[in-house]
């Protein structure tokens, strides 16, 4: 089966890997909450987290993961919007 041009991880070598799990930060909160991407196997297949500083050292080391610095890619998604730009907006 070929894979679609515009699927993520199209074209990246190995496949999806369940092992291997991502963090790419938003924002260091001045209340010492992080804000942070998490994937496991695709990095821009991701979930919006927030955690304490310290419980975040401990999810990242508990996890293993890489820690990522590019922007997720929108792949031509004019729609893309992140939950915590929304959120507290009424939508009809």
């Amino acid at each position: 089966m070929a894979s679609h041009p515009t699927a993520p991880g199209a074209g990246r070598q190995g496949g999806f890997d369940p092992m291997r799990k991502y963090v790419r930060v938003r924002e260091l909160r001045p209340d010492r909450f992080v804000e942070f991407d998490f994937a496991i196997g695709e990095p821009d297949i991701y979930v919006e987290m927030i955690l304490h500083a310290d419980a975040f050292d401990d999810f990242c080391a508990l996890n293993q993961v890489t820690f990522l610095t590019d922007a997720p890619s929108a792949s031509g998604d004019q729609q893309q919007w992140r939950l915590s730009e929304v959120s507290g907006r009424q939508f009809k």
